[in-house]
């Protein structure tokens, strides 16, 4: 069987650094920071009182009063991905099979903010009275539900969850079912909202998340000696993904091709990477057999770079493993430094971000480096500080989360 081609043709973000995806990219190509004090809610006695925001949020602005109070934030946030995805693809200005239009998700937290406020609700009163949208608000799941109602899309419809890595396993499993000839378009994105008491305490009790209370934008420290961890973002994006010979016959622009889509376990702790980068390594490998493609080829990847202690140094000792001395030829980076981690989100916001530099040529900085770190090898290129000009046919992008989970998708130049 002959394996069906898959094209990149719209998108749709909202960040801590743009509340759509023209801004978003503009912001990465400057080289702005997304952090700052927390707003969502009272940080005063937590060790970190600063995070990656989305600002100027309205959910007024894009519901009625009604439809808001149905929807937790991280749903609200993948609507409005969703929307401008949409839209910039013109899917929906000629025919379209809506039956043969799926929704695949991935968000590794859901709606955490619902969840908080109703059971500490219930905890303050000991009465068990719920709000009857608690679960539907609440569920991983709900915010493909929502899309595919609002646009009547009845073709594949679910969420992934694979911690961190859950929005690229989602652009990995529609690449595959599209592949197969099981839908002509998907819309596939992530979202997060987990800007909370409960998500800031529970990572700062995990010793995960930086402290530099006193400099929040400089926080973000990937590939940086003095990183002491990363910090939480929240947002959505989107990516219309659409079978080459679907999107040719309706005239539309073609953005990218998604070519490759890897997986792997590293099977070593429930936070810690594999020391050795097992994990990592393997995830590209597989990624690029995928593809067809051999370790020469990639011109660019956008890495997992957290700007935690251990995870920088075993995902760069992965990308020096694999590519060996092309490995100091190509431009590597993490837009981290300026969102923050958007955990279930990351995967999608980042290929949108690699998506991008195929588009112009541009690879955003890995800002706020100040200090080498001996354990990492300088003959690498993280493009630090100030974005680079650079010819790229082909990017990957990393997302590792939380148990061992590693995706990698690979976008090549049409």
């Amino acid at each position: 069987m002959e394996l069906k081609r898959v094209v990149v043709t719209g998108f749709g973000a909202i960040t801590p650094v743009g509340n759509n995806a023209k801004e978003f990219w503009e912001s990465l190509v400057q080289g702005r920071s997304g952090a700052a004090p927390i707003t969502l809610f009272d940080a005063t006695n937590f060790k970190t009182q600063f995070a990656c925001e989305v600002k100027h949020f309205d959910p007024l602005a894009h519901f009625d009063k009604k439809e808001a109070k149905k929807m937790d934030r991280n749903t609200q946030l993948g609507i409005v991905a969703a929307r401008e995805a949409v839209a910039h693809s013109g899917i929906l200005d000629g025919e379209l099979d809506k039956n043969r239009v799926g929704v695949i998700w991935g968000s590794g937290i859901g709606g955490l903010e619902t969840f908080e406020k109703e059971v500490l609700g219930w905890a303050n009163t000991d009465i068990p009275r719920f709000n009857p949208f608690f679960i539907p608000k609440m569920i991983a799941d709900i915010t493909p539900g929502h899309i595919s109602m609002e646009y009547g899309f009845h073709g594949p419809n679910y969420t992934t969850v694979s911690a961190c890595a859950s929005s690229a396993n989602a652009i990995i499993d529609s690449k595959m079912l599209i592949q197969l000839g099981k839908a002509d378009v998907i819309v596939c994105g992530g979202s997060e909202a987990a800007v909370t008491a409960s998500g800031v305490g529970g990572f700062n009790a995990m010793m995960a998340l930086s402290t530099r209370n006193d400099d929040p934008t400089t926080a973000s420290r990937p590939f940086d000696k003095d990183r002491d961890g990363f910090v939480l973002g929240e947002g959505a994006g989107t990516i219309i993904l659409e079978e080459y010979e679907h999107a040719i016959k309706r005239g539309a622009t073609i953005y990218a091709e998604l070519k490759g889509g890897g997986m792997s376990a590293d099977a070593h702790h429930m936070t810690a990477p594999h020391p050795e980068g097992l994990g990592a390594y393997l995830v590209m490998k597989n990624c690029l057999e995928d593809a067809g493609l051999s370790t020469d080829d990639v011109d660019h990847i956008n890495m997992h770079g957290t700007s935690t202690p251990l995870g920088d140094i075993a995902e760069s000792n992965a990308i020096s493993k694999l590519l060996g001395e092309h490995a100091f030829d190509i431009q590597i980076n993490s837009t981290k430094s300026m969102t923050g981690h958007l955990l279930g989100a990351a995967g999608v916001v980042e290929a949108i971000a690699a998506i991008h530099t195929i588009i112009y040529g541009i690879v955003p900085p890995t800002i706020n480096h100040f200090t080498d770190d001996e354990k990492i090898d300088p003959r690498l290129n993280f493009t630090f500080n100030t974005a680079v000009e650079k010819d790229v046919k082909v990017a990957m992008s990393n997302t590792f989360g939380f148990g061992g989970h590693n995706a990698c998708v690979l976008f090549t130049k049409i």
